[in-house]
């Protein structure tokens, strides 16, 4: 018999090209980190971000342009994120804030999106989030916006409303969602489900059809979830919730992708204390209360509409001034210094008790 590592099997000259193209390419990434300590220099003397999204996504876009496969695009742009993450901590060692605690959907779209080389840290509520990024103890915010089934996330945008003015969208990120049961027990033994309230509706359905019964338990975030029903003494605890917290907190899996919408995505905002430069393909998030005059939100809405600009989503909160006093939210196609944009912004004003913008950003063009 002819073991996998004998040179009678024809693998070892593939073997060999394999060996002599990795020393290349350890080669060539050095040579190219070099020359990221080079811009690092630069930036501290300037000041520029270490992280800037519209320099990532025209990366991103020339090395796909050049890549012929057979490798898919998902590869490349994964192995390409983590030479970005790696530069990141030549450079200057980010720290990014999430939901926590790890395993969260919001640690999964961090992890995504700047790769493993920079530090994350566990903020325990989007709140939290919002606090240390404004004071400066983390670089960079990951918070959720909105999903494609359950629509805005109203503690994302209360957060928004409470810091007006100190905390900037920076960039967007779109996460594809997949959410899966989780228990000790049997399924038929399911008592009780935990998880975050927005998670229960992007599987009410199916937790209609299967468990109707059973009691749901809301969390601050699905993987608080996991460890929720696990320090419940109560038998019959589930959690919805990523594989990756299962693996991370010992709980079994019994249905997998248990999502009403099978295409089910979040957009999450990475938030920060600066603007981000423009990409060419923005999107701008502006936040206000209007006036208290008849059509006040139309004639906001009509700004916008008469400057051709397309809004990509729009919605609203309690304003906590008063009864029945909302504040709006939207994004429109474009950036804030483009004169269409800015024109329109002031038009908007004009019929507002107060408007900011929260910020103007590369618009996310794929899929994490």
């Amino acid at each position: 018999m002819v073991s996998d590592d004998s040179p009678d099997d024809g693998l070892a000259p593939l073997r060999e090209r394999i060996d002599a193209l990795d020393r290349a390419l350890v080669k060539l990434l050095n040579e190219r980190a070099q020359v990221v300590v080079e811009v690092g220099k630069v930036k501290q003397q300037t000041g520029g971000p270490i992280y800037a999204p519209h320099r990532e996504a025209a990366v991103l876009a020339r090395v796909l342009g050049l890549s012929q496969g057979p490798l898919p695009d998902r590869s490349v742009e994964a192995v390409y994120k983590e030479i970005m993450s790696g530069s990141f901590a030549i450079e200057q060692p980010l720290r990014i804030g999430y939901l926590g605690p790890a395993g969260s959907f919001s640690h999964a779209a961090a992890s995504a999106q700047f790769g493993a080389s920079v530090s994350f840290e566990n903020l325990r509520e989007i709140g939290g989030v919002f606090t240390e990024v404004r004071r400066g103890h983390v670089d960079y915010g990951m918070v959720p916006i909105e999903n494609s089934t359950g629509g805005g996330i109203a503690e994302t945008l209360d957060a928004f409303r409470d810091a007006a003015g100190e905390v900037l969208v920076y960039s967007e990120v779109a996460l594809a969602i997949r959410h899966n049961l989780l228990a000790d027990c049997e399924p038929k033994d399911v008592q009780r489900v935990f998880s975050k309230p927005e998670v229960f509706a992007q599987c009410r359905g199916w937790l209609g059809t299967q468990y109707p019964r059973a009691e749901l338990v809301a969390a601050a975030s699905s993987s608080q979830a996991v460890l929720d029903a696990k320090a419940d003494p109560r038998s019959g605890n589930a959690a919805i919730a990523s594989r990756l917290a299962g693996g991370l907190y010992g709980m079994p899996l019994l249905f997998p992708s248990i999502e009403d919408n099978p295409n089910n995505i979040t957009r999450f905002f990475v938030i920060a204390k600066s603007a981000a430069q423009p990409s060419g393909d923005d999107k701008t998030s502006v936040m206000f209360t209007t006036t208290h005059e008849p059509g006040a939100l139309v004639q906001v809405l009509r700004a916008f509409a008469d400057s051709g600009i397309n809004l990509t989503h729009i919605d609203k909160r309690p304003s906590r001034r008063e009864n029945w006093s909302y504040t709006f939210f939207l994004d429109a196609q474009g950036h804030r210094d483009e004169p269409t944009m800015a024109a329109a912004i002031e038009s908007a004003r004009q019929h507002c008790q107060d408007l900011f913008v929260l910020g103007s950003y590369p618009r996310a063009t794929r899929i994490l």
